[in-house]
């Protein structure tokens, strides 16, 4: 029995592992890769053989980057069931369809644009909404905590991961060489203490085996209850010098956290009178998805449910679906917050904001989530003078401000303390989803405690004895 390192091994993007039994095979996440462009549509349209032909599929969560070539995969032939929590189903209900039609009208306008140019090459769509819907029919819903088994003789747990709505710790017991061994794929943890959703949960030790994300291993985050006023202070100074405060977030769960600690602001007289968009048309599905799942809340939301009847909107808040109401957002001339996907600047109508609003040095890009290497985003992080939008170089004059408080990541102490308390007798400590400046450092942290771990590259193989 081995595990496969396919995706996000050293590297935040592209989460796929592979565990081979004498069972059959399971493939956890099935993400779609993030990057240089050339790079990522190679990736993403030739997925590796061995997961096309797993046996059955858990899905941590619904970020795309975990779950957002499950549609290629179906469409290249995988035949198995995909096995996550019920909110994660709902949300790839939606997401995996906007992925669909986010790459067709995407591809359409670059070919349009650039069509006439005799050295460009016609963009192509990864998969169509249909492709999308072929492969939500393959998802089954398991409730957190529910034994289940993906393959014979193998048991599977999804533990609250405390990430996004319906995040999972996945949690594998099977019999290996005549021992029982635990193993856990950790997915995306979260942070103690951040609103809305519950604190990830130990999973059960001994771990014999554990794949941990290492996505800050380096860095400690600012305090969760800053939060509220770091946001309040960049809207406010932005506000003052009479710009526009352009937010790319992730349309499940930073969205969400954002407009939550607005309308806490907001119900506190604590931001100036300006209106908040939300111009992402699967961030109005996405929230109608958190409704439907009370169970994923901690108490505090719950409670801040039963006082005020609504956690996700406040009377200056306005969802935009429609493609010219999103247009006319280019019109403004005062002050307003423009939340939009996707939160790492690849696609989506965050670009068209972009575009339009960082040559203007009175306005702020707020940044509140992870931006991987090569992606805009990322780039913007950098502050790189000049960045191309659509094809197109623009100067960075607008201001750029980071809050990391807002991660929903667990960071560099929250990754020792979770090893710590489940892997201490541990046969293998591997980290995943995570870049090598970040890992190499925490590899170090682990070894001050007596956990020895490693950081595979893509394809890497490790036996389980």
């Amino acid at each position: 029995m081995r595990i496969k390192f396919l995706g996000a091994a050293q590297q935040v993007t592209g989460s796929m592992h592979l565990l081979e039994t004498d069972r059959g095979s399971l493939l956890i996440d099935c993400g779609m890769f993030q990057g240089r462009r050339d790079e990522s549509r190679k990736r993403n349209r030739e997925l590796p053989p061995e997961a096309v032909r797993a046996d059955a599929l858990i899905l941590s969560h619904a970020h795309i980057d975990h779950s957002g070539s499950i549609p290629t995969l179906v469409k290249a032939g995988f035949a198995g069931s995909v096995y996550a929590t019920p909110a994660t189903r709902d949300l790839c209900a939606y997401m995996l369809r906007d992925s669909a039609r986010i790459q067709e009208g995407d591809a359409a306008y670059l070919n349009k644009k650039f069509g006439e140019d005799p050295d460009w090459v016609p963009v192509k769509p990864l998969y169509t909404e249909e492709d999308a819907v072929q492969a939500i029919s393959r998802f089954v819903g398991i409730a957190y905590d529910r034994p289940f088994q993906p393959l014979p003789g193998i048991t599977a747990r999804l533990i609250e991961a405390g990430h996004i709505l319906g995040s999972a710790q996945v949690s594998i017991d099977l019999e290996v060489g005549g021992a029982r061994r635990h193993l856990v794929f950790s997915g995306d943890l979260g942070r103690k203490g951040l609103p809305i959703l519950r604190d990830p949960a130990a999973p059960r030790p001994p771990v014999d085996y554990l794949l941990m994300e290492s996505t800050y291993g380096n860095r400690v985050h600012g305090d969760v209850a800053s939060m509220h006023a770091d946001l309040e202070r960049v809207v406010k100074t932005t506000a003052e010098r009479g710009g526009k405060i352009i937010i790319p977030a992730f349309a499940v769960g930073r969205t969400q956290e954002v407009v939550y600690s607005l309308n806490l602001l907001q119900r506190e007289g604590r931001l100036p009178d300006i209106p908040v968009f939300i111009d992402s048309p699967l961030s109005v599905n996405v929230t109608e998805v958190f409704k439907l799942h009370p169970e994923c809340f901690d108490p505090e939301t719950r409670a801040f449910l039963e006082e005020h009847g609504e956690v996700f909107g406040f009377p200056r808040v306005k969802f935009i679906t429609k493609v010219e109401d999103s247009m006319k957002l280019n019109d403004l001339r005062s002050p307003a917050i423009i939340i939009s996907s996707s939160g790492m600047c690849e696609a989506g109508r965050i670009l068209h904001h972009l575009r339009n609003n960082v040559e203007d040095p009175r306005n702020t890009v707020l940044i509140v989530g992870y931006q991987a290497q090569h992606t805009l985003g990322r780039r913007l992080v950098e502050r790189r003078p000049r960045v191309k939008i659509l094809g197109v170089e623009r100067d960075l004059r607008a201001q750029v401000v980071v809050l990391n408080a807002f991660s929903a990541h667990a960071d560099r102490d929250d990754l020792l303390e979770f090893a710590g308390a489940c892997a201490t007798e541990s046969r293998g400590i591997y980290l995943v989803h995570g870049e090598p400046e970040q890992q190499e450092p925490l590899i170090a942290s682990l070894a001050q405690r007596g956990l020895r771990a490693e950081a595979p590259v893509r394809g890497t193989e490790v036996e389980l004895t």
